[in-house]
């Protein structure tokens, strides 16, 4: 037992130790410079207090409001989920038509604004069908809305409920993260390619990292008896994600090659070729390592990726490494901690290594665009202090899907109902069939005594 312990914890410290270094040995000598700050000047910030409590405001009101209205509601506690919306749905009305992040020239760029009037729309929408799905009077009174909720049934109009509930939620993180873009005017022209793959990939390891957060921290989901693994479906969706890569990060046949071509379509195809491989090792609920390996091959691409700033190469490469030791950890975990196994009961604490790590990687990736990291060297900072803050960030995002998780949890235990989640559930299946009891002696006279007494007048 001893010598298997000290195994585990030798291996361990290989995967998070060499990856690392094999990384940083392979980076060219002029990392170990500085990027010329001579030719930029400090920005100028204007209101900064004020755009500040502004952007605090709609991470409070249009992400984490939403984010608690969500857990409600699929909890099935509408009413509660209701509240919440209408004060989210206040402050969006107020972001959409009163209140704007612009920039230096006192201008908001379209998408956040287009942004701002959809988490208005889903907002409005969520509550709407919240309201039939609770009985608000305020609906139920017309007798049209009234058919129709009646029609539609509580069950359905719960599911629709709590599905805008979560897409309100997403849509709040997209306003939250398009933000400081319109106040510091980024993203425009030349540069909007780039802020896209960013945001896009970033928030995707984000969202990884919350689906292993949710399979993890939900019980009936970790210890469910499904016909398919998480590596299965991991394995069908970066074989997908892969081929959509492949065919769309260059226009074949239509333009020339560069280097960024090259490295976006060649992730791309290792994605579908190793999807492949996931999908037939992960079949029949099999657990499998390959996806885990796609994230560390992922992350040691991006520590490759020269960039045109060594701030922003540093950056780049901070970034491979988590992701190379996020995949790294969850091999670990499924090859060594579990033993190919689903989950080992209760929730150890080694396992939420690796959904941090993506959420770390996910934000680091969405601030390493050119002109982010040139707004750090404007300031006069470096890449260690920048880097800090955006694991910071990290620490604060992952703190609230854990929130959200357990808060679900709790509710959907209190009133033994787990909402959506049900078909999962293997626990609290009532046995199958008649149960057939008897009662002996002195128990069987009391029950018939007791019986025959609740009839006497």
């Amino acid at each position: 037992m001893v010598k298997s312990q000290q195994l585990k914890v030798i291996l361990l410290l290989l995967v998070s130790t060499i990856l690392p270094v094999f990384a940083l040995q392979t980076r060219d000598m002029h990392m170990h410079g500085m990027d010329d700050t001579d030719d930029l000047t400090r920005p100028e910030i204007t209101h900064g207090i004020s755009k500040s409590f502004h952007w605090v405001a709609t991470i409070f009101f249009l992400f984490m409001v939403p984010g608690m209205s969500t857990a409600f509601s699929f909890a099935k506690k509408t009413h509660t989920a209701v509240v919440l919306q209408c004060i989210s749905g206040i402050y969006a009305l107020l972001e959409a038509i009163v209140l704007r992040f612009p920039d230096g020239n006192g201008e908001e760029n379209a998408t956040s604004r287009a942004t701002a009037w959809v988490a208005l729309i889903l907002t409005g929408l969520s509550l709407f069908f919240g309201m039939l799905s609770s009985g608000t009077k305020l609906v139920i009174s017309n007798k049209k809305l009234n058919k129709f909720a009646s029609k539609t049934g509580e069950e359905t109009l719960n599911k629709i409920h709590s599905y805008l509930s979560l897409f309100s939620t997403i849509v709040g993180w997209v306003k939250v993260c398009l933000a400081p873009v319109a106040m510091f005017g980024f993203c425009r022209d030349i540069h909007t390619g780039q802020c896209l793959a960013h945001g896009i990939m970033g928030s995707s390891f984000v969202f990884y990292g919350f689906i292993y957060s949710m399979v993890l921290q939900i019980p009936w989901l970790r210890n469910s008896n499904s016909g398919y693994s998480q590596d299965y479906i991991d394995s069908w969706i970066m074989c997908l994600y892969g081929i959509v890569n492949t065919f769309t990060e260059h226009r074949w046949g239509r333009e020339d090659w560069f280097m960024h071509d090259y490295q976006h379509t060649a992730m791309g195809i290792i994605w579908w070729a190793g999807g492949i491989l996931g999908i037939y090792l992960s079949r029949n609920n099999k657990r499998t390592f390959i996806p885990s390996l796609l994230i560390i091959f992922t992350g040691w691409s991006m520590t490759q990726h020269a960039q045109r700033l060594i701030i922003s190469t540093k950056v780049h490469l901070f970034f491979g490494i988590v992701l190379m030791v996020g995949g790294a950890l969850r091999i670990f975990e499924i090859s060594v901690l579990l033993r190919d196994k689903r989950s080992a009961g209760e929730i150890l604490s080694f396992q939420y290594l690796a959904p941090f790590c993506l959420v770390c990687s996910g934000i680091l990736f969405m601030g390493a665009t050119e002109e982010q990291v040139t707004l750090v060297l404007r300031l006069g900072a470096d890449q260690s202090a920048y880097i800090l803050v955006a694991i910071s960030g990290a620490f604060l995002v992952y703190f609230w899907i854990l929130v959200c998780l357990d808060l679900y949890v709790y509710l959907a235990q209190e009133q033994d109902n787990v909402g959506f989640l049900d078909q999962y559930v293997t626990s609290r299946k009532l046995p199958e069939g008649p149960v057939e009891f008897e009662l002996e002696g002195d128990a069987l006279q009391n029950q018939i005594d007791a019986r025959s007494d609740s009839f006497d007048m």
